[in-house]
């Protein structure tokens, strides 16, 4: 495949989204809403449940499922207080030392005039502050396209595994090839460049590990992910804190210095 046909892999509409694996790994799942100063964003969804027996905050981008719903939900594309909605839900984990696990799964950030009045802008780049200290394990799972700055406001992790079809850019390739050549007709050459598929991402050391999806169900393939996530998470109990702040620091030092020898 492309690098552009894994874009669009990425982008199926009937591909399954975070909550559907929430939905089979986390037990006793409850969700919290709001973000205490605006109000609720439905594309961004969190709470806490069980990972097993051990207590975890679990959050996901969210695009919905019918027409009616998506358009409720911005089709996954975060607002402001979505973002502070999950910096709440973060700092909580941290608070009451719960692992953090992020399902991300959307183009970006919602890109709308209201969402710049109500600080877009400064909501993501203080998730990314808040997130690269949080005295807590992050691990991030990239189930389909992990678009642009809303993507990576949360994606600041310990550890990031990323389904074989999935993407994870700091753009689009259509914005990119916008950007780049004014012509978004070029997306299949931008998404060349981007080095945006799994495998390049691993080799950049952006994500530690690439979760196989070719025939496997749904099912099989949250199966196996609920494996990889609890011998993460018990590799992290073994780290201090202080260490596992430091190694996050190194890895993203590390991440941006292979990206600028590209």
């Amino acid at each position: 495949m492309s690098a552009y046909d894994k874009v669009l892999e990425a982008r199926a509409a009937d591909r399954p989204q975070g909550g559907f694996y929430i939905d089979l790994i986390i037990d006793r799942f409850m969700e919290m809403h709001g973000d205490r100063s605006f109000g609720d964003d439905g594309a961004i969804v969190g709470g806490v449940g069980y990972l097993d027996r051990r207590p975890v905050t679990v959050i996901t981008m969210h695009r919905g499922n019918t027409l009616e719903e998506r358009m409720k939900r911005n089709f996954g594309c975060p607002s402001p207080e979505g973002y502070r909605k999950a910096l709440r839900l973060m700092k909580q984990a941290e608070k009451f030392k719960r692992p953090v696990i992020w399902f991300v799964g959307s183009p970006g950030a919602y890109c709308g005039i209201t969402a710049e009045e109500r600080g877009q802008g400064q909501a993501i780049a203080q998730n990314l502050w808040e997130m690269a200290a949080l005295k807590t394990p992050v691990l991030t799972v990239v189930t389909g396209e992990g678009g642009s700055g809303g993507a990576l406001a949360l994606s600041v992790c310990d550890r990031m595994i990323v389904f074989e079809n999935s993407v994870y850019s700091v753009v689009s390739p259509e914005g990119c090839a916008t950007i780049l050549w004014k012509d978004a007709s070029r997306a299949k050459d931008a998404a060349e460049l981007l080095r945006l598929t799994p495998s390049d991402l691993l080799r950049y050391g952006a994500a530690d590990e690439i979760l196989p999806e070719k025939g496997k169900t749904p099912e099989q393939i949250a199966k196996d992910l609920k494996k990889r996530i609890n011998a993460a998470l018990k590799e992290f109990d073994q780290i201090h804190i202080a260490r596992l702040l430091a190694l996050r620091y190194e890895r993203y030092r590390r991440i941006g210095a292979f990206w600028g020898r590209s």
